[in-house]
């Protein structure tokens, strides 16, 4: 796989085996889309007087692994072999610190708004590389691992556009 790079200092060195891939979603301001305002929010980069929700979150430092933009465009932060901060507080099937042995997708969007046919495809594509290239068990979403705080990928995420993968990662 080959995406465009952009470095967020918000990791660390990972010291478990992955085998979660975590599906989120992601706009800033929330509902909008376009910009480089996600990009510059991993970064560290976002200006707080650019929108008046940009302040109430200009502390935090999070990344992901990737950013799949509404076009399909897709964006590396984090090099998979490092722990991306992207869950926060949680926990799955009983291992708590899901950012340890986990990677994760943002996908350009909001719980309610619908996700693009290029998402989706490419989407597909990531998931199934990944697959072969870690011997993944589960593929959830942001709402699985840390429930009652978080909600994405939302009810507008069609799952069963991405069955063919969740299916194989069951088998491993």
């Amino acid at each position: 796989m080959t995406f465009k790079h952009i470095h967020s200092p918000n990791f660390s060195k990972r010291t478990a085996e992955i085998d979660m891939l975590v599906i989120h979603n992601i706009s800033l301001p929330p509902g909008e889309f376009g910009g480089r305002y996600i990009e510059d929010f991993f970064q560290n980069q976002l200006d707080p007087s650019a929108h008046p929700y940009f302040a109430s979150i200009q502390h935090l430092k999070v990344s992901s692994h990737l950013l799949i933009k509404r076009n399909g465009e897709c964006i590396q932060f984090v090099d998979f072999a490092d722990k991306a901060w992207h869950a926060g507080v949680s926990s799955y099937r009983g291992r708590d610190n899901c950012n340890d042995f986990s990677i994760g997708i943002e996908l350009e969007g909001a719980d309610d708004i619908a996700y693009t046919e290029a998402q989706y495809q490419q989407l597909n594509k990531i998931l199934a590389d990944l697959c072969q290239q870690y011997p993944i068990k589960y593929i959830v979403g942001h709402s699985d691992i840390a429930p009652g705080r978080k909600t994405d990928p939302g009810r507008a995420f069609n799952w069963s556009k991405i069955d063919e993968h969740r299916q194989i990662s069951k088998k491993n």
